[in-house]
């Protein structure tokens, strides 16, 4: 398949992914290396921690919220530590990943040993964008919060079971959580794009959030398909993998399956979750090139091979041109 750069711009998202899910022909071995390293420790991570958390809350809610300190410390515990290893290993999976791509687009060679070398002086330009986009999305919450308080204020519905809320109450609710998920969808692509903009270009933190706005002018419909598109997937995965595996049998939502069959469903859906997570890190990127040439904002092959090459403390001249369909 043949396709110039600067047709990336008239892409669609169906075949933003389809050019995506060809990049790893290129490298197979680096992308092999790179899903088993980095996506699948976090793809694991994101189903099986509720594995742990699950009988925790399953004893507390049979308690009626009487637990002991210990349960709750158990808790605690079990999410900081889940918390922290997905924050880790998502800005390792997002580094590695733009930092192939990248190589592979200005003809630099892909190998899991340069990709893992780079990390180092990318992941504190990361995490200066991660933290503002941090405090975007507590913002978020916040208004979200304040907006739900207002409307019960206003609309002063009854809070017995018995008696349901009247329904412009429910409509005006109905207006604020699609108000609020459109945006959360859009800080999303904000964030996923600012990422790629901070390994490749010289900006991170809030100058790589304001020049990710600006590329998302006249491509956001097709960023807002992307990140909802692999919520919903992600989610429905999720939800499948706590009917089929976590719940226990005879449990309410719990699908009826033999310990090897549950343990056979629960291979798949993580398999299912690393190939949906791999290919999100790879559309992402894919998806900035998209909105460069849509932009009309040619890249300099030579630029990008040398800002590249900083990351590993070398210079080198580029000496040849590929065209991102020859990936």
């Amino acid at each position: 398949m043949e396709l110039a750069t600067r047709d990336l711009a008239a892409l669609g998202a169906a075949d933003l992914v389809r050019v995506s899910a060809a990049i790893p022909r290129a490298a197979p071995r680096t992308f092999a290396l790179l899903t088993a390293c980095l996506v699948f420790p976090l793809s694991f991570a994101v189903l099986a921690h509720s594995l742990f958390t699950h009988p925790i809350l399953r004893r507390i809610r049979t308690s009626d919220y009487t637990a002991t300190s210990a349960q709750w410390v158990a808790l605690f515990a079990y999410q900081f530590l889940y918390l922290i290893f997905l924050f880790t290993f998502s800005l390792l999976s997002t580094a590695a990943a733009v930092f192939t791509v990248a190589s592979l687009y200005a003809a630099k060679p892909a190998s899991i040993a340069s990709s893992l070398s780079a990390l180092p002086p990318i992941l504190p330009r990361l995490l200066r964008t991660f933290l503002w986009v941090s405090l975007l999305m507590l913002a978020y919450h916040v208004g979200f919060v304040l907006t739900v308080v207002l409307l019960i204020l206003l609309f002063d519905p009854p809070m017995t079971a018995s008696t349901p809320p009247p329904l412009s109450f429910l409509l005006a609710l109905l207006a604020v959580a699609f108000l609020f998920l459109a945006i959360h969808v859009y800080i999303s692509a904000l964030w996923h794009l600012a990422s790629v903009i901070s390994v490749l270009e010289p900006l991170c933190g809030l100058a790589a959030m304001s020049k990710s706005r600006q590329l998302l002018q006249g491509r956001t419909r097709t960023a807002a398909v992307l990140v909802f598109s692999y919520f919903a997937i992600c989610g429905l995965i999720t939800g499948m993998f706590r009917s089929a595996v976590v719940k226990a049998r005879g449990e309410e939502g719990s699908l009826d399956m033999s310990l090897a069959g549950r343990i056979g469903v629960g291979a798949l859906l993580v398999s299912v979750l690393v190939c949906v997570n791999l290919l999100g890190l790879l559309a992402q990127s894919v998806f900035y090139y998209a909105c460069k040439a849509y932009h009309n904002q040619e890249i300099d092959r030579t630029a990008l091979y040398e800002h590249l090459g900083g990351y590993l403390g070398e210079y080198v001249p580029l000496k040849s041109n590929i065209q991102m369909e020859n990936l």
